[in-house]
């Protein structure tokens, strides 16, 4: 027997109501019905250009190991354990993917933008919800990136193409427009460069340490030399008056 090709699963659009407020914002401003129709097209020429199965598979892989930051978790706690000296900005750095993407998901909601439909080509992949407007992946992918290499400058390069590679799987999965991506990538930087605790200190915090530690140490010095001073001015007689 033989199988027969399923066709194209044909996805719902979005509601009416929706499509007109679009058109509307669209029609009252050029530069954003422009950004628009760009928008469109570079999401359905990454969704149906380049599809050849090896390449699916290692973009899905992409997705699968940016999801909830996981991966940026696993390489900051492996420079966790590898660098004692700076355990704890590497351990801050882990959980700054993670974080990020509680982040993205309260302007997800306050945004509200709906995932991308593409007639006869459905999404690649599954997301935890409808919502896509800034990507959750760009968002916990750059501000890591940004993060860990706060920690670790010489990462930064390999870091920062991870995180692009992973932003690119996502239109190309079909999950995102392109402009999510975008959004999410700033977000990010922007999370990663305001994390707490994962700078080295400040130099002017460490001038202030060494100042007061030579204060410390001068102090009980000045203490001990004046003692003698005192019990030899105690013990000579007073003078005879003239």
């Amino acid at each position: 027997m033989f199988r027969s090709r399923q066709a194209p699963r044909r996805l719902r659009p979005a509601p009416g109501w929706l499509r007109a407020r679009s058109q509307r914002k669209r029609a009252r401003n050029p530069l954003l019905r422009a950004l628009g129709d760009a928008d469109q097209a570079v999401l359905r020429f990454l969704r149906t250009r380049g599809h050849q199965p090896p390449v699916e598979s290692a973009m899905g892989m992409l997705g699968t190991i940016g999801e909830y930051g996981a991966v940026w978790a696993a390489v900051g706690g492996a420079g966790a354990l590898a660098d004692p000296e700076r355990r704890r900005r590497w351990a801050i750095a882990a959980l700054v993917g993670p974080a990020a993407v509680n982040v993205n998901y309260a302007v997800k909601l306050a945004v509200g933008r709906q995932r991308p439909l593409i007639e006869g080509h459905p999404p690649l992949a599954r997301a935890p919800s409808k919502l896509s407007f800034p990507s959750a992946h760009a968002t916990s992918s750059l501000a890591a990136a940004t993060a860990i290499g706060r920690v670790e400058p010489r990462t930064r390069l390999p870091l920062y193409a991870l995180a692009g590679a992973i932003c690119l799987s996502r239109p190309y999965l079909g999950m995102h427009y392109p402009s999510d991506v975008v959004a999410g990538a700033a977000l990010g930087v922007l999370l990663g460069a305001l994390a707490p605790g994962v700078s080295a200190r400040a130099t002017e915090d460490r001038l202030i340490d060494l100042v007061n530690q030579t204060h410390g140490a001068a102090a009980p010095a000045a203490a001990n030399g004046s003692a003698p001073e005192a019990g030899a001015a105690a013990a000579s007689p007073p003078s005879p008056a003239a």
